[in-house]
């Protein structure tokens, strides 16, 4: 019998976007071609049966420091998305920071995409920064495919990637009709991280009131200049109403939050443990719930991880002091089962989950062809078991450096298989495309 598909993959639980249910997802040339009915006779090459194990659409991170090159003895491309592709991520989204040099112009663009090919092995694009002095720039960057630009309104703890004050966000607002996502605190706000073992004293550094502050700039600049702006890892779930009511107002503004913020808390941070420092910080118990509650209001519109590697000497471990530790979570492998596991204990079903770490990161950079189990969609595809706890042990990470703060944590789920296009990732082989705006 000829094949009429290339693929068919059924599942009693296929999470579509009209919600879950039992259905046959059928792929040819890399897409879905149809959605069956979970018992259809289908022709095909090969007929995958999960039974009780979920069907999702691979997952879409579009906030992935990859760190290469220049920084490669950090994370590079071939360990970031080894590690996307066995936490269920298909395509992630490259920061302009920390690589070296960062992604502030044509030229370093050209370096990034030859350095990336042939070494990914789930799909990748790429975000150009805004930086002081480069608004010049930034049209010829976006025409050359970045999805939209990277700013920050607070020293990014790297040297070579400078802060815009609001000057600066303006003229680079103005420059080129794009996306600005912004890592928003307040300089104002912030005083120096103190040489210190209490991640108390880390936070109080960092307090709510300068997320909340940047943002209010972030949305007047947006206003001014009738730009797309989206705030990065919001953390001070106090910020939502401003962010709630510059939408009502017609304001063009989205929001993410990531794994550590919606699983973590300050309480529970002992002493000395840098694995769990990050900017802006992780905060109480009560703000997390707030932030529960704005994913399930759709004011925070996804979650992504910020995965921010780093070599871990910079983790300053044999000191324990937060003060000069490295700002960043390694997670990109473990953010479905993070998320899932606080979803899951709050009432949530996968279709959220979905929603905020494939669909809408998919949405926000414009790939309409990535994070959904829909006909004409890449056939990004992942076998994933909601049921039971996995302890995670960090030998079992394929980033670079096993850093986590979820070392010894109990996760719900776990990831069994992923396709990319169609064909299953074996980490044998990289296929992962370069991925420009507008493009597939």
């Amino acid at each position: 019998m000829t094949a009429s598909y290339d693929l068919v993959v059924r599942s009693r639980r296929t999470v579509l976007p009209d919600g879950e249910r039992p259905a046959a997802v059928c792929v040819q040339d890399g897409r879905i071609a149809a959605v069956a009915a979970v018992d259809a006779v289908l022709a095909a090459a090969r007929d995958e049966d999960l039974g009780e194990v979920a069907l999702l659409p691979g997952l879409v991170d579009t906030h992935v420091h990859v760190n290469e090159p220049g920084r490669t003895e950090w994370e590079g491309f071939a360990t970031a998305t080894r590690a996307a592709a066995a936490g269920g991520v298909t395509t992630i989204v490259d920061m302009p920071l920390n690589s070296i040099p960062p992604t502030v112009d044509r030229a370093a663009l050209a370096l990034k995409r030859s350095v990336a090919a042939g070494q990914c092995f789930v799909d990748v694009g790429f975000w150009g920064g805004a930086v002081p002095g480069n608004a010049a720039e930034l049209p010829g960057l976006y025409e050359a495919g970045v999805f939209g630009f990277k700013c920050f309104l607070v020293d990014s703890g790297v040297p070579e990637f400078p802060p815009l004050d609001p000057a600066g966000l303006a003229e680079a607002l103005a420059a080129v009709p794009a996306l600005f996502v912004v890592h928003a605190e307040d300089p104002a706000d912030i005083a120096p991280a103190p040489a210190s073992a209490s991640y108390v004293d880390f936070v109080a550094s960092r307090p709510p009131v300068a997320e909340r502050d940047a943002i209010a700039t972030v949305i007047a600049a947006a206003r001014v200049a009738s730009a797309r702006v989206h705030v990065l890892h919001l953390s001070a779930a106090g910020a939502l109403p401003l962010l709630a009511q510059a939408r009502a107002a017609g304001v063009r503004v989205t929001a993410e939050t990531c794994p550590h913020y919606l699983a973590l808390a300050a309480e529970q941070v002992p002493d000395g443990a840098t694995q769990f420092k990050c900017c802006p910080p992780i905060r109480d118990e009560a703000n997390r719930e707030a932030l529960w509650r704005g994913l399930a209001d759709a004011t925070i519109d996804c979650v992504v991880s910020d995965h921010s590697p780093c070599l871990p000497s910079l983790k300053r471990f044999a000191t324990g002091d937060f003060g000069p530790a490295w700002r960043g979570i390694a997670s990109l492998q473990l953010g479905l089962q993070v998320v899932w596991t606080g979803a899951a204990a709050r009432g949530h079903s996968l279709s959220d989950v979905v929603g905020w770490m494939a669909t809408g990161p998919a949405d926000l950079v414009g790939l309409d062809h990535k994070g959904r189990l829909a006909v004409g969609a890449d056939a990004d595809l992942v076998a994933f078991d909601p049921r039971g706890d996995r302890v995670v042990d960090p030998a079992g990470l394929h980033h670079r450096h096993p850093v986590t703060p979820y070392a010894g944590s109990s996760l719900r789920g776990e990831v069994r298989r992923t396709w990319l296009r169609g064909a299953e990732v074996d980490f044998g082989e990289p296929r992962g495309r370069l991925l420009t705006r507008g493009g597939r």
